[in-house]
């Protein structure tokens, strides 16, 4: 199952609506959605290893985009959008005690982290900025420097090791996956627990 589901990611990465999912993917993720747009930059640098430059400019661009978004919902909408959400969650007790203990070098951080590593989630940084006002300046420019530095670093990455990593995955697919649900399930029990 996870073979053809690989196959088919590699596939639809070289097809012509590869980069404007992908865009769609990264401004979405850096606001509200769970997946990061990993999930086809990555395929779309191995089936174009000559385009990696191009779609790390489309994907930070996008993801900056997408952190503004973030932001604002933060900012204008917390009350309509992401408070139901926590307390649908439990979440909302929590959220409050972070919003109390963090100020502008704790957001800083947290940008910077986020943008390059996901941790914290991208969309949780950018809409607890927005709620606390973090100066949108300060912000467009940790994004750009954090995302632009993540995804010109993978395009580097991939572009020069690319057909070597592309060989290990192939080879090593179900213990790849395997690794990824114990990961997946261990992050899982930390939040449950938090």
């Amino acid at each position: 199952m996870f073979r053809k589901l690989y196959d088919w990611t590699l596939r639809w990465a070289g097809s012509r609506y590869a980069e404007p999912a992908m865009g769609a993917v990264s401004f979405v993720e850096s606001s509200f959605f769970p997946i990061p747009a990993d999930v086809l930059f990555i395929p779309m640098c191995l089936s174009r290893p000559d385009r990696v430059w191009r779609y790390a400019l489309i994907a930070t661009i996008t993801s900056v985009l997408g952190g503004i978004f973030g932001w604002m919902i933060g900012h204008y909408a917390f009350d309509l959008l992401a408070r139901p959400a926590l307390e649908f969650y439990g979440k909302l007790a929590a959220f409050e005690t972070l919003k109390a203990q963090t100020g502008d070098t704790a957001v800083l951080v947290m940008l910077v982290t986020s943008g390059l590593t996901h941790l914290p989630p991208m969309k949780v940084v950018t809409i607890l900025s927005g709620v606390v006002s973090f100066d949108l300046k300060w912000f467009i420019l940790s994004a750009i420097v954090a995302r632009g530095g993540r995804f010109y670093l993978l395009a580097f990455l991939l572009q020069r090791y690319g057909a070597a990593m592309a060989g290990f995955i192939e080879r090593r697919l179900a213990l790849i996956i395997g690794g990824l649900v114990v990961v997946v399930g261990l992050i899982w029990l930390a939040t449950r627990m938090i």
